[in-house]
């Protein structure tokens, strides 16, 4: 199945942030909370793309939506660590800003990608 111009640019975006989120986690302090929430935003972080690669290869309408949706959930919990992470003063608000911006962008996309899925699903073929 060939992909869509959108499809690609929601994949070439989410691999972009998750390097970025890989890079930021490379560079957080080595103590406790650094270690910890590095732990949580990288391994959040990059099963959004995990999951979206999985979507691509959905055998069902609701599979799709299923794994969709948990990308969704995934982009929510990484928007959470990189806010947590900025407010504890771990990393600055300038470094943290466009990572934030952009993990919201992501969620409102996958959000409406998961409510066209589902309205799609309720359709008879």
């Amino acid at each position: 199945m060939e992909k869509k111009a959108k499809d690609i640019d929601l994949d070439g975006r989410v691999y972009d942030f998750v390097l970025r989120v890989t890079k930021l986690v490379r560079f957080l302090p080595k103590e406790t909370a650094g270690r910890e929430m590095g732990k949580q935003l990288l391994r959040a972080a990059t099963s959004i793309a995990a999951t979206i690669e999985e979507a691509r290869g959905a055998f069902s309408r609701s599979d799709f939506t299923f794994k969709m949706n948990t990308a969704f959930k995934e982009t929510r919990e990484s928007n959470l660590w990189l806010r947590l992470t900025c407010d504890s003063g771990l990393v600055s608000s300038d470094r943290m800003a466009g990572l934030i911006r952009e993990s919201e962008e992501i969620r409102n996309i996958l959000g409406a990608s998961v409510r066209t899925a589902k309205k799609e699903a309720k359709r008879p073929e």
